[in-house]
């Protein structure tokens, strides 16, 4: 039974992550129904039947801690910083704090120590394929040797605008001291949480929205001088802080140990002084803090003061949030949403980071249609799929990606079902499709259609989880559809951790859909069933 599980999983993680198939044109009875149909099916007929979709109010809030930040967990984190403003939504600021701890206690920094330069270097996600310039500055000097530096610059991934007012956004990054305990790496923390910080900064930089490597060649013989360790984003700290902060206090008990270190020093906040431009994403636990210092230095009677580098250890065990602001003042959004369960809403809306989520009811008037043309026609349900249109106002071109290329839907869901136990409660699990079928022939959980244009549409299979309820009177009334952002996040082991592990923390997507509004017959979203008799 283990064994069937960890397979059903692994051919999840293939499904999801491999079959999300994109199409420009309709498509045909997918082959996953005829494989459910036990006998031969006959010719298909497809039939729209009305569902009731409303909008999920998540009180701009979801868990943002360092164990939802994985990509693969238990391998790869990623955290969000930037701010992006538009109409529909409002505006959304990321900030991220963490803490850091010593490579090792009671540390020795040697006599006279000073503080040269600290910096912070944070690694943007970046396109490596779109190199868009190369510096080639002859006639530099590095110390007294003639050298040619070279400057590669990489754009990072974003996700909102290209240009406000003609020019490319920039933002202030700035650093500060934390000021509350963050707690443990295992702590739950809350996007919305309010963690203290000083109000003096540590450091800041103008970040333009690419990052750069440097190489330094000798002009003589070609042969290098120097090549940056890692491509990313340098942000210079105050030297005099860390020189109070750490050097001077190098003997005292708060240096001693860890549990003691991260209640003295309890972390830093990296943020974004701008309310608009785009939001970017970096590994957490790639992150420098790199300390430049001298010391005495006494060799057969002289004394020098040679530069030593401190490196303190960030990522792996310390405390990481992603902290999450929100205005939705005059919004589409905030006017909007209502969250009808009886009715449905007009129009739905999706985002990730915590923004809302989307619920999906099949009315009970559509399950006894179904269950009358089983029992009566003995039409078996052969497909079943949610589809969902874009709303036409959502022609937003902003792009996930390190080009100008704009789409106007989002290409990243999850879906799940929800439903309640015997004593009452609520329970998230897979679709049953997923459990059940994700190594049949065609299989996807869902497929996006015409992500390049306006209208983008998407359809979620349900066919088992209809089946079941249609076919077989396993209960409905208690059962819903949830549709969020961001995919199902795996192990290292490529098995999906389970429902509720997803990477809705990070993702920076959102899209308008049309849900229950009449105004549109056409494009208003539908169950579409396919039915063939024996």
């Amino acid at each position: 039974m283990t064994y069937t599980i960890k397979r059903t999983f692994a051919i999840l993680f293939m499904a999801i992550f491999g079959s999300v198939l994109l199409y420009n044109c309709e498509p045909e009875t997918d082959a996953l129904g005829e494989q459910l149909f036990l006998n031969d099916a006959a010719q298909g007929n497809e039939t729209p039947y009305d569902v009731i979709a409303y909008n999920i109010d998540n009180n701009d809030s979801i868990r943002s801690d360092a164990s939802t930040m994985y990509t693969i967990i238990g391998s790869t984190r990623k955290a969000v910083l930037g701010a992006f403003k538009e109409g529909q939504f409002g505006m959304q600021r990321a900030s991220y704090l963490t803490q850091l701890r010593l490579p090792s206690y009671s540390p020795d920094f040697g006599t006279n120590a000073t503080v040269d330069s600290v910096v912070l270097v944070v690694k943007p996600i970046y396109d490596t394929s779109l190199l868009t310039t190369t510096e080639e500055d002859n006639g530099y000097k590095f110390g007294d040797i003639e050298a040619k530096k070279v400057v590669n610059t990489y754009p990072v991934y974003k996700y909102g605008k290209t240009e406000i007012n003609g020019a490319t956004p920039q933002f202030t990054i700035k650093v500060n001291e934390v000021q509350d305990f963050l707690n443990g790496q295992n702590d739950i923390a809350y996007s919305n949480q309010n963690f203290a910080s000083f109000s003096e900064e540590l450091g800041s930089k103008v970040f333009n929205g690419n990052v750069n490597s440097v190489t330094i060649t000798k002009d003589s013989d070609g042969t290098s001088i120097y090549t940056s360790s890692a491509v990313g984003l340098r942000i210079p700290l105050k030297a005099t802080f860390f020189q109070t902060k750490i050097i001077d206090h190098a003997s005292s008990s708060d240096l001693k140990d860890v549990s003691n270190f991260i209640r003295y020093f309890r972390g830093l906040k990296i943020s974004v002084a701008e309310s608009d431009g785009y939001l970017f994403q970096f590994n957490p636990d790639d992150i420098e803090l790199i300390m430049y210092y001298k010391n005495d230095k006494t060799e057969n009677g002289t004394t020098t003061r040679p530069q030593s580098t401190y490196k303190f250890t960030m990522g792996a065990a310390n405390t990481h949030i992603g902290h999450y602001e929100y205005d939705r003042t005059d919004t589409e959004f905030k006017n909007f949403v209502i969250g009808d369960k009886e009715k449905g809403d007009a129009k739905l809306y999706v985002q990730g980071m915590g923004g809302p989520s989307i619920g999906i009811r099949i009315p009970e008037n559509t399950i006894k249609d179904l269950k009358k043309l089983y029992q009566d026609n003995k039409a078996a349900i052969i497909g079943a799929r949610i589809r969902i249109y874009s709303d036409p106002s959502w022609n937003n071109g902003y792009s996930n990606l390190a080009s100008q290329y704009e789409r106007p839907g989002a290409d990243s869901f999850t879906i799940i079902q929800k439903d309640k136990d015997a004593n009452g409660k609520e329970t998230t699990a897979f679709t049953t499709d997923m459990l059940n079928l994700s190594g049949s022939l065609n299989f996807a959980v869902y497929k996006v259609y015409d992500l390049d244009k306006n209208p983008t549409h998407y359809d979620f299979t349900i066919t088992k989880s209809l089946k079941d309820i249609v076919e077989t009177g396993e209960g409905y009334a208690d059962k819903y559809f949830k549709i969020d952002l961001g995919n199902f996040t795996p192990t290292s082991s490529a098995v999906l951790a389970g429902p509720k592990y997803t990477q809705r923390t990070f993702s920076p997507e959102r899209v308008v859909l049309i849900g229950n509004d009449p105004s549109f017959s056409d494009k208003k979203i539908q169950l579409l069933v396919v039915h063939s008799k024996k």
